[in-house]
């Protein structure tokens, strides 16, 4: 069988793999490729009680039974709704635990209607996304106890930050938990200070979690997946992303002790975390609360306060699009939520690229055609290797059927005539392979760049292409795809092989059927592809024909 076609067959099967792959992620089976990381049974944090949603620090801090509801104890409807309202957000804060309940990012639009704006955390509609924060035992406030508003601006108005400050008090132990945002930033600062207004010293933890369903995202495809789920952020262990049947079935990583670190929740395009600013040893956690409701969090231990002292706990949350820029600033190697899949260290460099061609341009259609056209340069010598070598295959295809109907019977003499015509025709059978299987990383990460990067999201191009995060609306580029792929075919040589040339044939349409639910983006990076190999061979072929 000629190597070439082969190779070619090969990453067409891999194609195929992937395709199956993201589809089983998407309906929630497990990964063939992801290892599994063993259960822990030492982890106690996870093995908090479900009928509770105060968690539990695995050592160090004493702590009550996770059954134990704090007196006074409030469900969500029993508070008031406080509304903040900034220039890139709108946030509810509920009084009944101080819980971030909701988070509308004004700035972007909602994929399914685009009258409405995109709702990051919601509580109730059927859906849980909410953040969570208290202290670690039952004579302590927590998200389940009563707090006070104090009064104060709602809006910015003209002013470049609002605060919204609230009180809860429990056997004389008082929180005062603050909440601070800011002009052009979807960093919301978030602080805890506690006053001991008891008899005793206490030693009091802080936790901070983000509670979220495992829901789907609406408009989510089916024909590729991304990551929705807790990710934990270590000095030791770096980003690890944790699945939600993971730690349905007890896998998960065990709370980590660290001095640097971040948790947070991620979802195509946007993300919510929460980064502790003091220093000392954060544990953080992923956890199963309740029926498909997951917690990842932190747990900061606090020194003694001494009887009528205070003390300060103080963190950060982020809650908005995966920006690079705005990931960069916000904590380190934060930007790792964008999920460029395991070609990172390439994707990396490519969007940055991208990122200095689009302040040029304006316009990341255009950027896409440019990226397109610079990477196909960079690879020029190697395609035109590839064509070359293609193109002498062609030229001698007439010989090589021959050879194949003259020794129909007999494998070991049609492989040695085969060898022989390669070395007379002087042709290296992986001479048009090697080159394609150069620049597949560089492809694969430029896919999960224009997959991944929220820069795209209803970005427009031209005419009808006016998000190019989306399918086109026409089909009209994935058409020209098909055609584009189809003519490609038509100048590769014919297999003599008539079920591999079957095969090639087919090829285009199975692509295209795929290419119809993508990313009009991705799809324009292609066809662009496409036709500039298309112009490329042509010549080629065209120049090795005239004996050139």
């Amino acid at each position: 069988m000629d190597i070439k076609r082969t190779v070619l067959l090969v990453i067409f099967s891999l194609s195929l793999l992937m395709l199956w792959e993201n589809w089983t992620i998407y309906n929630g089976g497990a990964s063939m490729f992801a290892p599994e990381v063993a259960s822990t049974s030492n982890n106690a944090t996870t093995n908090t009680k479900s009928d509770s949603s105060v968690p539990q620090a695995s050592v160090s801090t004493p702590v009550a039974s996770g059954a134990d509801v704090p007196a006074g104890a409030v469900s969500a409807q029993a508070g008031e709704k406080i509304t903040i309202t900034t220039d890139l957000l709108k946030a509810e804060i509920n009084s009944a635990g101080g819980e971030l309940t909701r988070i509308e990012l004004l700035q972007h639009k909602d994929s399914a209607n685009e009258s409405k704006n995109v709702v990051l955390m919601e509580s109730g509609s059927g859906r849980t996304y909410v953040g969570q924060s208290g202290l670690i035992g039952t004579s302590a406030p927590n998200h389940r106890s009563l707090f006070t508003v104090r009064p104060g601006m709602r809006t910015l108005e003209n002013a470049d930050s609002v605060q919204l400050i609230l009180d809860a008090e429990q056997d004389g132990v008082k929180l005062t938990k603050t909440y601070t945002f800011k002009r052009g930033e979807y960093e919301i600062e978030l602080s805890h200070e506690v006053t001991n207004g008891s008899a005793a010293a206490i030693t009091p933890s802080v936790y901070v979690q983000l509670v979220r369903d495992d829901s789907k995202l609406e408009g989510d495809s089916s024909f590729y997946s991304t990551f929705t789920g807790p990710a934990i952020y270590t000095d030791a262990e770096k980003f690890r992303k944790v699945t939600f049947e993971d730690i349905d079935k007890g896998k998960q990583p065990p709370a980590a002790q660290t001095d640097k670190g971040w948790i947070a929740i991620v979802q195509h395009y946007f993300v919510s975390a929460f980064e502790p600013l003091d220093k000392g040893t954060v544990e953080l956690f992923t956890r199963k609360i309740d029926n498909k409701l997951y917690a990842v969090g932190a747990i900061m231990k606090m020194e003694s306060i001494a009887p009528g002292a205070k003390a300060i706990s103080k963190g950060k949350l982020y809650t908005g699009p995966q920006e690079s820029a705005n990931l960069e600033k916000f904590a380190p190697d934060f930007d790792l939520v964008k999920d460029y899949g395991w070609l990172t260290l390439i994707a990396k460099p490519i969007f940055w690229l991208m990122e200095q061609i689009q302040k040029l341009l304006g316009n990341w259609g255009w950027t896409i055609i440019v990226l397109t056209i610079m990477i196909k340069l960079a690879f020029f010598p190697l395609s035109a290797a590839s064509y070359r070598s293609m193109a002498k295959m062609k030229l001698v295809t007439p010989k090589m059927t021959a050879i194949r109907e003259r020794h129909k019977g007999d494998a070991q003499q049609m492989n040695a005539a085969m060898m022989e015509l390669y070395k007379t025709e002087k042709i290296n059978p992986l001479g048009g392979c090697l080159p394609v299987v150069v620049q597949i990383p560089v492809f694969i990460a430029l896919y999960w760049v224009l997959l991944a990067s929220v820069e795209m999201r209803h970005a427009p191009w031209l005419g009808w292409i006016q998000d190019l995060a989306a399918p086109d609306p026409w089909y009209i580029l994935p058409v020209i795809m098909a055609a584009s792929m189809f003519v490609q075919t038509k100048l590769n040589p014919t297999p003599p092989d008539p079920i591999q040339a079957k095969v090639m044939m087919f090829m285009p349409i199975a692509f295209s059927v795929m290419f119809f639910f993508f990313p009009s983006g991705l799809v324009l990076y292609w066809v662009v592809n496409n036709l500039l190999s298309i112009a490329q061979q042509w010549v080629i072929t065209q120049n090795a024909e005239k004996g050139k």
